[in-house]
């Protein structure tokens, strides 16, 4: 049998970007997985992006990975969100083709140098003392490694649920992965329970359209990849519709608890807080009469639409009940009914700020079983653990992100330091500093570190560098130039209805009015013309410039924490025997063994006395 620099274990979202990181990264990389025609699958809403996972398609993309890519490949229908409001939360969404997205994916993944794909079932993680060295197949068969990442998604022991039944099966029909679990936690590893869950498929020819608000793409240059040079007009995207509950919907919730999964107490994981069923929400907003439910298409060509917003572990009889009473789809014919899932996943305090488990060298997590939810989230991880599996095995020093450099750093850091009890979902209200980590700028955060890592060509790299000179000679020509109140100023301005100027201002200073853009700029600076700013580079210079103010106080406020984040913690100090230390500060430092100051003040428990006692600690420690 042949040995291997990595092994993946899990072939969604997270195990995709983790081999190919490794991979590309020059490493002999093995991905397991149990059946090849699910690697990348969409078993929920086939969508990719909205609030806060857009921005990370875009850092994962900025990094060398590949859902960006995937995602602008054939989707269905994109458009930008939260466009009324400022740039730290705008971020992108894409209805995307079930079938087209994994089979690209998939494709990819069999022209990709150093890897190696194969359909078995692991059971069992092969070590030597804290060392892992391989992993254990269920016919007994030991593949050897320096380095493996459990990528396992909801998979693990996982259990569909669906009214009074539970059966052993993974999502979408697929086997679970039995035995790893197990194996896990012979080895010390502490395992916890949650739950996600999908709505039903309906027949799209059998809803009454008409009844329901059409909900239209958008127009544009948009991309979650910085690679993407094509977009698709919205001629050609297909329109999703919003419709909504009603009472005799939630009646019919009401008087039929007994009946799901939900509330008769045949479900035991704790399910997502942002994505609840249909139940929980009806239950839970008791004063609600009615709840927003999307109709989205899964594939270019076919019948299936997705109903967002309906998630349920009701049995199959009260599922086409709630059905028929919404508006529109009285005569609704199922393609496949609700349920929900459970599965094992790994307590996520247990890991590193670079996704090793901290009792194993060489052995990391990535996806859903570290706790999160969602395509994007483990996308984020798994590039995350497949750069540290392979930095590891080459000798070093391991990648983190700060908060203050991607929405990826700020969910490592949150699963890392706080934990979860419920499967986390990135919010744009967990990043403190969501100004500097935009959808625009993700590419000046992250592609020199891609680059450095060996993730992005060097071709990729020299047109980045171009367009960030070509956007700050912009910048230099408008800061030069004067614009005054004349005619030929005015008249422009008056034949856009655009306020006029009173006063000259510099290029700089119109371009910060908000009416203003760039397009404007073009037409009144012929000095701009000759430049060359591709769309990514004139919405880097429209923030950059509007919301300057904005940007140099969030910076100030990034650096006067950096010196906390970058205080290290030695990896073997004695937190139990720490004098000063409150009780409940000695036991969750010893739990968790941050590193660094500024992530032991963001476990839950520490107060700022807990930590000025540490520091005092410390330096008498250096002494």
């Amino acid at each position: 049998m042949k040995e291997f620099d990595v092994i993946v274990v899990g072939g969604g979202h997270a195990g995709v970007e983790a081999c190919l990181a490794s991979a590309h990264m020059g490493l002999k990389t093995l991905l397991i997985t149990l059946n090849k025609k699910m690697i990348a699958n969409m078993p929920c809403n086939p969508s990719i992006g909205g609030s806060a996972k857009g921005i990370v398609v875009r850092e994962i993309d900025a990094l060398g990975g590949l859902m960006g890519l995937a995602a602008d490949h054939e989707y269905l229908q994109m458009k930008m969100l939260n466009t009324g409001k400022g740039p730290g939360v705008q971020c992108l969404r894409a209805q995307e083709d079930k079938f087209s997205y994994p089979h690209y994916i998939q494709e990819y993944l069999e022209k990709t140098a150093n890897l190696e794909l194969i359909e078995a079932e692991v059971t069992g993680i092969d070590y030597h003392d804290d060392i892992v060295t391989g992993v254990i197949l269920k016919d007994k068969t030991v593949i050897k490694s320096k380095a493996v990442i459990i990528a396992t998604g909801t998979y693990m022991e996982a259990q569909v649920l669906r009214g009074n039944k539970s059966i052993s099966a993974g999502p979408d029909g697929e086997k679970p992965s039995v035995g790893l679990s197990k194996a896990l936690q012979a080895m010390g590893i502490e395992i916890f329970r949650l739950k996600t869950g999908t709505p039903p498929r309906i027949k799209k020819s059998s809803i009454d359209l008409s009844k329901a608000v059409i909900q239209e793409g958008m127009e544009g240059n948009y991309a979650f990849s910085y690679l993407t040079t094509t977009f698709k007009p919205l001629s050609e995207q297909l329109p999703c519709y919003l419709i909504y509950t009603n009472e005799t919907t939630h009646d019919l919730i009401r008087s039929n608890l007994d009946k799901t999964a939900t509330y008769n107490g045949l479900q035991t994981g704790v399910g997502p807080r942002y994505c609840p069923s249909i139940e929980s929400k009806v239950m839970t907003f008791a004063d609600k009469k009615r709840h927003q439910l999307f109709l989205e298409p899964e594939f270019k060509e076919g019948e299936s639409i997705y109903l967002q917003g309906f998630s349920t572990a009701m049995e199959e009889s009260i599922q086409e009940k709630m059905v028929h009473s919404l508006v529109g789809l009285e005569k609704a014919e199922f393609l496949k009914y609700a349920y929900a899932i459970e599965y094992d996943a790994i307590e996520p305090t247990q890991f590193d700020l670079t996704l090793r488990v901290k009792k194993y060298k060489g052995l990391y997590g990535a996806g859903q079983i570290c706790g999160t939810s969602g395509y994007e989230e483990a996308g984020g991880l798994g590039i995350m653990a497949g750069i540290n599996a392979a930095l590891y095995v080459l000798g070093k020093e391991p990648f983190i992100l700060k908060r203050n450099e991607a929405y990826i750093g700020v969910m490592i850091d949150d699963i890392v330091t706080k934990g979860t009890n419920e499967p986390y979902r990135l919010l744009s209200s967990r990043a403190e500093y969501r100004l500097l980590i935009r959808h625009d700028n993700a590419d000046l955060r992250l592609t020199p570190y891609g680059y450095k890592l060996g993730l992005i060509s060097k071709e990729r790299y020299d047109a980045f560098l171009k367009k960030n000179e070509n956007v700050n000679k912009v910048k230099k020509i408008l800061g030069s130039i004067h614009l005054g109140s004349s005619k030929r100023v005015n008249d422009y301005l008056a034949s856009k209805n655009l306020p006029t100027l009173r006063a000259g201002v510099s290029g700089l200073e119109f371009l910060k009015r908000p009416e203003i853009n760039y397009e404007n700029v073009y037409d009144l600076v012929p000095e701009v013309r000759d430049i060359k700013l591709d769309y990514i580079g004139v919405m880097q210079l429209e923030v950059s410039v509007k919301f300057e103010g904005y940007i140099k106080r969030e910076t100030l406020e990034a650096e006067s924490f950096s010196k906390f984040e970058d205080y290290l913690l030695p990896e073997g100090i004695n937190y139990l025997n720490m004098d000063g230390l409150a009780l409940e500060a000695r036991q969750k430092l010893d739990k968790i063994r941050p590193a660094t100051v500024g992530q032991a003040g963001r476990i839950s428990g520490i107060n700022p006395t807990d930590i000025s006692v540490l520091i005092l600690n410390l330096k008498r420690m250096k002494k």
